[in-house]
């Protein structure tokens, strides 16, 4: 019996079937210590335009128990009235380390990361976002928001995180192949479950200690990460991944 399990989903883009819910939903009521996040990009608006309603998607993830997700460029706006509707019917904590903001109250509720205790087991969960504005752009004089380089941002709070947190994750919409290079420059993190690129992997990728997962787009699958932690200080994790098809 694994010590934690992590269902996950990336990229749904509003694309989140009857059918697809009742499997996640069934795997969720399975497992006891268990999270269930999603890598970004949930909602189908595009980052001009939103729903002055909300995004529904967002309301029956919230339904289905999801426990956090990374703030995705389809989530975000570069109106504080544009980022506020887009997430306001989420019921669960949206996660950016690297999102900064100058004057907007909205951004206070993106939290950096949020930690779970499961029986005496801490797990932190940090986010990361695509940078779509930098302070230097032209629309930074438009927008309270910018975004810092997502490595360097997460570099001063992981060794934080983890001396709190027996396992610690990151769940970022940044892409696979700047996963990989988070996995190769910030030491410490046991998991890192990614999206943007809508990568549909077969097995997980390690780089060091660090194993990465992404599960497609459109919630045509559901990763699924067992996590058993070593014996002793200082061993392995034991991390075993399988991807569920919901077609």
């Amino acid at each position: 019996m694994p010590d934690l399990t992590i269902l996950h989903t990336n990229d749904l883009h509003g694309k989140l079937s009857d059918r697809a819910a009742e499997r996640i939903a069934r795997e969720k009521a399975s497992f006891v210590n268990c999270l269930l996040l999603d890598a970004g990009d949930a909602v189908s608006s595009g980052n001009v335009y939103y729903r002055p309603g909300g995004e529904p998607v967002l309301a029956r993830m919230s339904d289905l128990g999801y426990d956090a997700m990374a703030l995705g460029n389809r989530e975000f706006h570069f109106l504080a009235a544009g980022l506020r509707s887009k997430v306001k019917l989420a019921r669960f904590p949206i996660l950016s380390a690297n999102l900064r903001s100058k004057d907007s109250p909205i951004a206070s509720s993106i939290l950096p990361s949020v930690t779970f205790e499961f029986g005496g087991l801490n797990v932190a969960v940090f986010g990361l976002s695509v940078p779509m504005i930098a302070k230097r752009m032209l629309v930074g004089r438009l927008s309270p928001f910018w975004f810092e380089d997502p490595i360097e941002a997460v570099a001063e709070i992981v060794p934080d995180l983890r001396e709190r947190a027996a396992v610690l994750i990151a769940l970022t919409h940044i892409g696979i192949e700047s996963d990989v290079e988070l996995a190769g420059s910030v030491p410490g993190i046991n998991l890192i479950v990614g999206g943007h690129t809508h990568a549909a992997l077969e097995e997980p990728r390690f780089v060091g200690e660090t194993a990465i997962v992404h599960a497609g787009y459109w919630g045509r699958c559901l990763g699924k990460v067992e996590i058993s932690l070593p014996g002793t200080p200082g061993g392995r994790s034991d991390i075993r991944w399988t991807r569920i098809n919901l077609e």
